[in-house]
């Protein structure tokens, strides 16, 4: 194990990891040291391996797929060798991704604590593991066959979508999996994106729907509306429209869009934010905020949560900040 100095102290490398098929990438990449975001600089799409044993393939999808809808495509099969195996499988499996601290006391021969290492490591989970039955993959193929088929299953019912939160990642792969008795199974692999489902939003399914997509919202005295689309996708422009009487007694206030959510290692973080004169706000203003493109969707599944609230704020002197806030949904 090799040993670098980092803030002060001894950190040694550490490892994260995944599970097949999102594989490709484990090991020290998917470590840092404490405070540090090893997934920001990840892509899901790098994540999946497109295979281990002597089989080809070649995956391809006939469009974008939606939460909700069908994951269509062709299944292209070689093999390298003869295989033999128990039986096949074509699968749609999620990966729950997550930045996770941890922590290790280190001890002298009288058992006195003499330092304590702190770090950032990547664990993964599978939280979905469908099978299907059609198209029916062969168990059995001798060296040099070949298999081509078309496929249509069902993309996740309710989601989760695909999503990087920067903390987490959900992704989501086509896998075909040979079940090969006294040994390792072979898969072949390919990444599948998942977008978020507007009409799923709109409907007030999960925690990401209700007030989210509601033009105007009242907070007591005050109403925060939202003058665009909703839910809004990202890398577009929101208009807001803030009426609040009683914000008053600061001399700066500013409107932002803040993300919300419980992964292990994640923050609020600002997305957007937009200086506004307190005083305009008492009469009624008008904004316009900018999700950047990229920006994880809403949502709610695999235990994680993702949401965005729009904050409106009055930074008042010698005083507490006075702020109201009404949730908005992003696709």
């Amino acid at each position: 194990m090799s040993v670098t100095f980092s803030h002060g102290v001894f950190f040694h490398s550490r490892n994260g990891t995944a599970p097949e098929p999102f594989d490709a990438i484990n090991g020290g990449r998917l470590a840092g040291p404490e405070g540090s975001h090893p997934l920001h600089d990840v892509s899901p799409e790098e994540l999946v391996r497109p295979g281990d044993g002597p089989i080809v393939a070649e995956i391809v999808l006939d469009g974008q797929s939606r939460v909700g809808e069908m994951i269509a495509g062709v299944v292209r099969l070689t093999a390298v060798e003869g295989i033999d195996t128990r039986k096949a499988v074509l699968r749609l499996v999620g990966l729950r991704l997550d930045e996770v601290r941890r922590s290790e006391s280190h001890e002298d021969a009288e058992g006195h604590t003499t330092s304590t290492e702190s770090w950032v490591e990547v664990d993964g989970t599978l939280f979905a593991e469908n099978a299907f039955l059609e198209p029916a993959i062969p168990a059995t193929m001798a060296a040099g066959q070949m298999f081509e088929a078309r496929f249509a299953i069902p993309a996740p019912r309710l989601g989760p979508p695909t999503a990087h939160l920067g903390e987490s990642i959900v992704a989501w792969a086509l896998e075909v999996r040979w079940d090969v008795p006294m040994g390792d199974d072979h898969f072949v692999a390919a990444y599948v994106p998942v977008a978020q489902h507007p009409d799923l939003i709109r409907a007030g399914v999960g925690k990401q729907g209700g007030m989210s997509v509601l033009d105007v919202v009242a907070v007591g005295d005050a109403a925060i509306g939202v003058t665009t689309p909703l839910p809004a996708p990202a890398g577009s422009e929101v208009g807001v429209s803030v009426h609040w009487p009683s914000a008053s007694g600061g001399s700066v206030g500013r409107v932002e869009l803040q993300r919300r959510t419980n992964a292990p290692n994640g923050e609020t973080g600002v997305i957007a934010s937009v200086p506004v004169d307190p005083r305009s706000l008492q009469g009624g203003t008008e904004v316009r905020l900018e999700i950047p493109s990229g920006t994880a969707p809403s949502f709610d599944g695999a235990g994680l949560e993702n949401a965005y609230v729009i904050r409106v704020l009055v930074d008042r002197r010698l005083r507490p900040d006075a702020a109201i806030e009404r949730p908005v949904a992003i696709t």
